[in-house]
């Protein structure tokens, strides 16, 4: 197959398609969207965030590659054409994720707020310091991202718990699952850090009802909230009653409803909250563009795509 033959569509929406254009030039023709559009010659799309109806738009794509660990902004488009979908798995990415999840499990734990209020006003004083095993650290989530996470927050020794949606039992970690779970993995959990993919059946699912069952007498003075998943699993008007009533202790966003953050947030403010625009793992195009051409090789030399995407169960 000459390139021409197997073109790539990119587009992309709150991210910079430069260097991703750049470095998959040197392997294939790629055409950006929108002047790709209703092109015969395209194959494949990279996109993230695409205006939606876009792929429907060409006769002959073979795949949709999502150049993030999500692809929720891939199956909101209604009109999508029956390909396979592929979301992309990257050790790179994997490790920036791993990274954000133990700096705000150890802030938290290490009562990093306080210690930042106690500065500008030169106050010299050590809180009372908890050991890791003391504290129980639930993760939502136990795909790729949840376990690597798990992996290192049992390294550091935190008691580590975990709720999916169906049964994913890990050596080490106390596991949860379903509806039935989810009661009793809240009630064990002081640090709550949420990797959920976004489905129908996850929107939303943070709200003062799952934050009032989190544990109340743990040796933190109360319950965490860690958001790096996506900003559409929580309701930030919840989040903020319950900081507000004492249900939450603290919290750290790194992902919103409405993103950028809008400025009259009161998260923003708000003493409690800990605020990262959506940072906690970037896709790297240095390190994905790789991976992605060789997932085009394997369908070119027709091998099965991996990572695909279970379009029903929406990851």
């Amino acid at each position: 197959m000459s390139q021409s033959e197997g073109r790539i569509l990119l587009s992309m929406t709150g991210m910079s398609p430069r260097r991703w254009h750049e470095l998959l030039s040197q392997h294939r023709e790629v055409v950006l969207e929108p002047e790709g559009v209703d092109d015969p010659t395209i194959r494949y799309a990279m996109v993230w965030k695409h205006p939606r109806g876009v792929l429907a738009r060409l006769p002959n794509l073979q795949a949709i590659f999502s150049v993030g660990a999500g692809v929720d902004h891939v199956l909101q488009d209604t009109r999508l054409p029956d390909v396979p979908i592929a979301r992309v798995v990257a050790q790179n990415l994997t490790q920036h994720m791993v990274e954000y999840v133990v700096w705000r499990v150890m802030d938290h734990h290490r009562q990093g707020r306080v210690y930042r209020a106690q500065q500008p006003r030169r106050v010299w004083h050590e809180p009372s310091q908890p050991v890791s095993a003391a504290v129980s650290v639930g993760i939502m989530g136990l795909g790729q991202l949840g376990r690597a996470a798990a992996s290192q927050l049992l390294s550091i020794g935190f008691k580590v718990n975990g709720w999916s949606r169906t049964d994913r039992p890990m050596e080490g970690v106390t596991t949860w699952h379903g509806q039935d779970g989810l009661t009793p993995f809240l009630a064990a959990t002081d640090i709550l850090v949420v990797l959920l993919p976004l489905t129908p059946a996850t929107e939303g699912i943070i709200d003062l009802s799952i934050l009032k069952r989190l544990r109340r007498d743990g040796p933190l003075g109360g319950p965490v909230l860690i958001n790096a998943g996506r900003g559409q699993l929580q309701k930030e008007d919840d989040i903020l009653s319950a900081l507000e009533e004492g249900t939450l202790k603290e919290a750290s966003l790194d992902v919103f409803q409405t993103e950028p953050l809008p400025k009259t947030s009161p998260l923003w403010v708000h003493p409690k909250v800990f605020v990262t625009p959506h940072a906690a793992a970037t896709s790297d195009p240095e390190h994905l563009v790789p991976l992605l051409l060789e997932q085009i090789a394997r369908m070119e030399r027709g091998e099965s795509l991996e990572n695909l995407v279970d379009r029903d169960a929406g990851y």
